[in-house]
């Protein structure tokens, strides 16, 4: 466990339960059975919980893949000492091939360059390393193209030193039916053209937490979930509402969010409060000041909308969130003062906040929520 990061004049700070994390991965795969591997991914910071730390629980759970993005996260696990697979599901830039070999990370490759950089990194070394496909079926972002398919298996046919593990491609809307069925189709339609040019990957995968979550015949041998590790259900947003629409699964939020009040004031009637004035007080107030602002990654939007809880109690945010601060209404809380912990995401008592629910404020979604919460929060490891 890291020691932990000591604060005085800035008492806030992130809890992760890496005891939740593993709780999450085992009824992931429970959900998905033993023959499905489960790929967890740890991008993006594992989405703003900690890396490193996320990555050694999940490698102590049972996981032997992990997902990031780059080399460069894939590098950051090398230094952490973990051993699983590590899948860069981005790939990596020309210059990098040497470097996704030598630190033993498998990359996703769509494009006959990339497999030319690998074939002649792998003879240098006189090793046959495993690639996985990416095929784009319908996302538009990354991935080979149906119509350039051949070309790319006739470069990895012509790569002796370049094993074809695994092909996957990316689900855009995996709670649309429709939408998800088309690119199901043609990710068939893709590994039939594999098969034409002999090329067999063990490994196909397409599943994200959505569809793992609901999609039994997206789970192929191989999904890859993300934020419902993390302790959160996909949802789909219409119309500014929150709907679910894929079966629930036990899941537990893994990170916990939390400040102390570091003033409290009276507020007479008609006072503005923060930049702006935006927030005019209708009575006589008591206005705590909690040392969080957007530079945290507290969305400015959650001004005069968000609410945090401090006594067990809903307290409403007041006025504008700034760089450092945040100021709260607690006028109908008895007893509060200076140095009372705040949750600005988890439960305490009967009262909950989650990033869906910063997500619904800020028109955004749970996912940028979590990892916006910047690197100046100290993240403090329990279970």
């Amino acid at each position: 466990m890291e020691p932990e990061v000591r604060q005085r004049t800035r008492p806030t700070w992130a809890e992760v339960s890496l005891g939740a994390l593993q709780h999450n991965f085992h009824l992931v795969q429970q959900h998905v059975g033993a023959g499905v591997a489960v790929c967890a991914v740890v991008k993006a910071d594992a989405y703003g919980h900690g890396a490193r730390m996320c990555a050694r629980a999940l490698e102590a759970a049972g996981a032997c893949w992990l997902g990031v993005t780059g080399p460069d996260e894939g590098d950051a696990l090398r230094n952490a000492g973990i051993k699983a697979r590590i899948l860069l599901m981005t790939g990596f830039w020309r210059g990098e091939e040497d470097d996704v070999l030598s630190r033993d990370l498998t990359p996703a490759v769509w494009e006959p360059e990339q497999i030319t950089l690998l074939q002649q990194a792998a003879l240098r070394r006189g090793v046959v390393y495993p690639v996985h496909l990416k095929v784009d079926t319908g996302m538009g972002r990354l991935g080979v193209p149906m119509e350039d398919l051949p070309a790319v298996c006739e470069a990895l046919v012509a790569s002796p030193n370049l094993r074809l593990e695994g092909v996957m491609t990316h689900l855009g809307a995996s709670e649309i039916m429709e939408a998800m069925q088309g690119q199901k189709a043609c990710f068939e339609e893709a590994q039939a053209v594999l098969h034409s040019f002999g090329l067999y990957p063990e490994l196909v995968h397409m599943a994200n937490s959505g569809a793992t979550l609901g999609r039994p015949d997206t789970w192929k041998n191989f999904v890859r979930p993300g934020l419902l590790l993390y302790g959160y259900s996909p949802q789909l947003w219409r119309g500014g509402k929150v709907t679910d629409e894929v079966p629930p699964l036990a899941v537990q939020p893994v990170l916990e969010w939390k400040t102390r009040i570091i003033s409290v004031k009276r507020a007479a009637v008609g006072q503005g409060l923060g930049y702006g004035r935006t927030f005019v007080t209708a009575r006589s107030s008591r206005i705590a000041a909690l040392p969080v602002g957007y530079a945290d990654g507290l969305n400015r939007a959650l001004s005069n909308r968000g609410r945090v809880i401090v006594r067990g109690h809903y307290a409403p945010i007041v006025g504008m969130i700034s760089m450092d601060l945040t100021l709260v209404d607690v006028t109908d809380i008895p007893g509060v003062e200076a140095g009372d912990d705040v949750t600005l995401l988890g439960r305490s008592g009967a009262c909950a906040v989650d990033a869906v629910e910063h997500a619904a404020h800020c028109a955004t979604v749970p996912y940028e929520i979590l990892c916006a919460i910047s690197k100046r929060v100290p993240r403090k490891y329990v279970d």
